[in-house]
């Protein structure tokens, strides 16, 4: 596996965990507020007792990710892709907006009462 690939799964990874552990509080809002409604928004409660699995995961895969993406262009092989500057910027603003998504899944539960 490449180096390219292997900083693409974890970006992959942690973003997917995040989404996954909001989907048991941000998803019936984001349904209700599209004014898709009924009993059976009730059930996508259902992965709550898994979200802190899923956060753990992201967490995990945001280490290995930032570990990978912010390490000095030194430690890059000439010619490799972690080497080429816009690539590089390109990976810190995804890697960025995956650390707000796991913040996001985080902190909503916490934020949720004021919505409701």
């Amino acid at each position: 596996m490449s180096e390219s690939q292997i900083r693409r799964g974890a970006l992959v990874v942690s973003g997917l965990s995040a989404i996954l552990a909001s989907t048991c509080c941000l998803g019936p809002l984001i349904l209700v507020v599209l004014g898709i409604s009924g009993a059976w928004i009730g059930n996508l409660t259902l992965l709550e007792p898994y979200r802190p699995i899923f956060i753990g995961a992201a967490l995990v895969a945001l280490f290995f990710a930032w570990r990978r993406i912010f390490r000095p262009v030194p430690a890059c092989k000439p010619g490799e892709v972690c080497g080429i500057p816009q690539v590089r910027v390109t990976y810190k603003l995804i890697f960025l907006v995956v650390v707000a998504l796991v913040l996001v899944a985080l902190g909503f539960p916490y934020v949720l009462p004021f919505f409701y």
